[in-house]
């Protein structure tokens, strides 16, 4: 499929480099992620080894956005509640990519079995905090000095979606 209509799939290995770039703009935005080494394309390969649910959105041709779910915990009894992450390149950003994304991550969680989908966010992160209310997400509450990035505490807001409530436009 091609053309400038924006479509979800399932990630596949040769998208890694893609996924790459974009992830990496986000940890160089510092407001996404706690996380400060960049990524390579290795080093995404190996989130498929992983067990992990990633859909890509794709637009004339490139990946443009990204979302994944991943282990929240060890315990068989967390085995459906997943830890989630959104990314969309700088350049498609307030588009409606990270939209896509996510209703392709909801129905991609749904169909292994999961029941939960849960984040922090920085409270900086408003577009992001819009987004997932517009999708049923719910404030759980906020971890204050959760972590330090650059050498400066951040907090994060806890957001939490059960996937068999009903979704919001």
């Amino acid at each position: 499929m091609s053309g400038t209509t924006p479509f979800a799939r399932t990630a596949r290995r040769e998208d890694a480099a893609e996924i790459a770039r974009i992830y990496n703009e986000g940890i160089e935005d510092r407001v996404a992620t706690f996380e400060t080494e960049l990524r390579g394309e290795k080093d995404v390969l190996r989130w498929f080894e992983e067990e992990r649910t990633m859909v890509v959105v794709e637009q004339n041709g490139r990946v443009s956005a990204f979302a994944t779910a991943f282990s929240y915990r060890p315990r068989r009894c967390y085995d459906g509640v997943r830890e989630f992450s959104v990314y969309v390149s700088r350049d498609s950003r307030g588009k409606g990519l990270g939209a896509i994304a996510l209703k392709a991550l909801f129905a991609a969680a749904r169909s292994r079995g999961d029941w939960k989908l849960l984040s922090r966010v920085f409270p900086e992160n408003q577009p992001s905090l819009k987004l997932l209310k517009s999708h049923g997400f719910r404030e759980v509450g906020t971890y204050i000095r959760h972590a330090r990035l650059d050498g400066q505490w951040r907090d994060v807001v806890i957001v939490e979606k059960l996937l068999d409530e009903g979704e919001a436009a």
